[in-house]
């Protein structure tokens, strides 16, 4: 879904929907702003109107209409008005991977370039066990970064440990 209120609204929209019972995931990123002359450290939206919701479309038209600032997102080419979808699946699992680091790091699909791909991989064990992906490839890098995405609307990067990393073909 989409949230076009201002960055500094006092309720986004994702609060609002968790506050009437919806289940919501929205990417969230650390800054350090200063509020009153103190350096205070927040969660912020990465991408300021993207938003999860885990609900039928049925359930959120009242709300979307009722709201002029919240819209569902729909995909280029495919039947009019249709929803952007995200299989449950492949939503968990993204969850999962963003609660299993304490930093992880978001990009938009443009600004991934061939370039950051690296070979094809399998965590064996650990919190990330059985996920398959791309390794991110940064020169210089000490530490191993998987590429997670969702569809062509995010991907994320975890840190993973080489003892855990098998290489595929």
């Amino acid at each position: 879904m989409r949230d076009l209120k201002r960055a500094n609204a006092k309720t986004p929209a994702y609060v609002e929907l968790s506050e009437a019972g919806f289940e919501i995931f929205t990417p969230m990123r650390w800054v350090i702003s200063e509020v009153k002359g103190r350096r205070v450290r927040r969660q912020i939206p990465f991408m300021q109107d993207l938003l999860f919701a885990h609900a039928r479309k049925s359930e959120l038209d009242p709300i979307v209409s009722r709201t002029p600032t919240l819209q569902f997102r729909y995909v280029k080419g495919k039947a009019f008005r249709d929803p952007l979808t995200v299989p449950a699946n492949d939503m968990n699992r993204f969850i999962y991977a963003v609660k299993s680091t304490s930093n992880p790091q978001y990009y938009s699909p443009d600004e991934i370039t061939a370039g950051m791909i690296g070979r094809r991989v399998r965590i064996i064990g650990g919190a990330l066990d059985s996920y398959e992906g791309f390794l991110l490839k940064v020169r210089g890098a000490r530490r191993k970064r998987l590429l997670i995405g969702l569809s062509s609307i995010l991907t994320m990067t975890v840190e993973v440990e080489s003892e855990f990393i098998e290489f595929l073909n």
